[in-house]
């Protein structure tokens, strides 16, 4: 007889409880696309993957996806870090991911997307630590993409004296102590700072999602997010690139924008949305799905 558990936990309490001694246990683990929430949208035969940025989950993505499943196979997901995500197999390993680098989240994207048979000359769209997630996986394969679509991207946010990332090494450690003391609290407040203020229900959306990271995990990301540096890998990225920018950003300077272009070894491009905030995909998706037509050359 072969029982087939999908939660290891219960595994010894459930053999004492029956007191069955003549029983093959299988613990059956999940697999990785079902662990990330990963849903295939769309009757496009070129895919796209929309990967979505710290505090968010795949939901952040809705107000683009119409536009885009009539022209591509949309691939969504939740990183593990997403409070989208249920963390029953401890998904989220700390040590894994606690090197200031995006090295892991690359092996877990390129894991996936040969989990369910992305093998070549996909769309990637990656917003904010995403963008260099996706950098960083088409180094590893470069032949995975055929074009990196970076949204508010930035290889390091911190200052230092010949580059401008955005933050100063003093307002990043603020910001890492009151996640680490009063993450609750912060989570609205940074929200409205971070998402245009004129579109109150979009800054509720992502305040939201931000809320349901559980704070251990939060920190861990915010300090892989704010203390990696991950300029060098830039130079070596040969997959065309458009780098999406909003005309006001304060976590991604539009500096930054330029100095990625000016790095990037392939061909890339600069694309500036006459808007304010982090999320132009939630608060001026129209003007991002313009630029997204006009550069992978759809109707919408």
């Amino acid at each position: 007889m072969i029982l087939k558990l999908y939660n290891s936990s219960f595994l010894y309490f459930l053999l004492l409880l029956l007191n069955l001694q003549n029983i093959m246990v299988v613990v059956v683990e999940k697999s990785l696309s079902v662990s990330m929430n990963a849903r295939i949208i769309g009757s496009g035969t070129e895919s796209m993957i929309l990967a979505h940025g710290y505090g968010g989950d795949q939901s952040l993505w809705e107000k683009i996806i119409p536009y885009l499943t009539n022209h591509f196979r949309v691939i969504v997901f939740d990183w593990p870090f997403s409070g989208a995500v249920k963390d029953d197999q401890n998904l989220f390993d700390h040590e894994n991911y606690s090197h200031n680098s995006y090295d892991a989240f690359a092996n877990d994207l390129i894991s996936l997307l040969d989990e369910i048979k992305v093998s070549s000359s996909s769309i990637f769209i990656g917003h904010s630590m995403s963008a260099m997630i996706g950098c960083i996986a088409s180094v590893k394969r470069p032949h995975l993409f055929k074009r990196l679509i970076l949204v508010g991207a930035s290889p390091r946010y911190m200052n230092t004296d010949n580059y401008e990332g955005g933050f100063k090494k003093s307002e990043i450690e603020n910001i890492i102590e009151t996640i680490r003391t009063n993450f609750y609290d912060w989570a609205p407040k940074f929200a409205s700072l971070v998402v245009d203020a004129n579109d109150p229900l979009s800054v509720d959306k992502f305040a939201q999602s931000l809320r349901r990271m559980k704070p251990e995990i939060a920190l861990s990301v915010a300090k892989t997010v704010f203390y990696s540096d991950e300029r060098d890998v830039l130079e070596k990225v040969v997959t065309p690139c458009t780098i999406v920018q909003t005309s006001s950003d304060i976590v991604a300077p539009n500096s930054v924008a330029y100095y990625m272009q000016d790095k990037i070894k392939g061909d890339a491009t600069v694309e500036i949305i006459d808007t304010s905030g982090h999320f132009p995909h939630l608060t001026a998706h129209l003007q991002l799905i313009e630029v997204l037509s006009r550069v992978l050359g759809f109707q919408y």
